[in-house]
């Protein structure tokens, strides 16, 4: 059988995965969470085969989490469902180590053969994904620009970015300067909008 681990945040959603691969024959779903930063527990109680993770999650966002499977217990694989199609988390994806990317609007047949893919060792993404990702290119953001970006676009002032960041309201400036640039905005929003459309969020 194979070890299943469903970590997404819609009820509904995660219900119908649930039901949906408990009616292959060689899957057994061994836990279901709505929060990423309760997977890494959980994987280490129930010791799957397969994670199965969407990217936007509270706590702790699915590619994160991917990236900490795979340092701390690398005989889970993980396959990414997402519906954030952006060519940009291929990326994250790959560099997270992930065995398999799959958009949510694929058809349901489709999820069952690729978590078999990826436990027979292969990798599993899709094709207009890939070539869509090898256009856009990887993110131009330090890790720092993009969490001053990713706290910009909640809306906060350049003081309570800098409180929250724990640096100094000018270096917050400059990061969200030098963002703007390497992306190309016209101003924060538009750098904002870019790297969101971009997948580099």
């Amino acid at each position: 059988m194979i070890r299943i681990l469903i970590a997404e945040d819609m009820h509904m959603i995660r219900g119908a995965l649930v039901a949906l691969l408990s009616r292959e024959d060689d899957m057994d779903v061994v836990a279901e969470l709505d929060r990423g930063d309760h997977v890494m527990d959980e994987i280490t109680r129930t010791r799957p085969d397969i994670a199965l993770l969407d990217i936007d999650m509270p706590g702790l966002d699915g590619l994160s989490v991917a990236a900490r499977i795979a340092e701390h217990v690398p005989e889970t694989q993980v396959l990414i469902l997402t519906g954030l199609s952006q060519p940009g988390y291929l990326l994250r994806a790959l560099q997270a180590h992930v065995r398999g990317f799959v958009v949510k609007d694929a058809p349901a047949q489709t999820l069952a053969e690729s978590i078999r893919k990826v436990v027979a060792g292969e990798r599993v993404f899709d094709t207009d994904l890939v070539a869509a990702a090898l256009e856009t290119g990887s993110s131009p953001l330090t890790i720092r620009e993009a969490e001053v970006i990713r706290a910009a676009e909640t809306g906060i002032s350049t003081e309570d970015i800098a409180s929250r960041l724990f640096l100094s309201p000018a270096t917050v400036r400059n990061y969200l300067s030098n963002a703007i640039t390497k992306i190309g905005g016209r101003n924060r929003i538009d750098a904002i909008r870019i790297a969101r459309d971009a997948g580099w969020l």
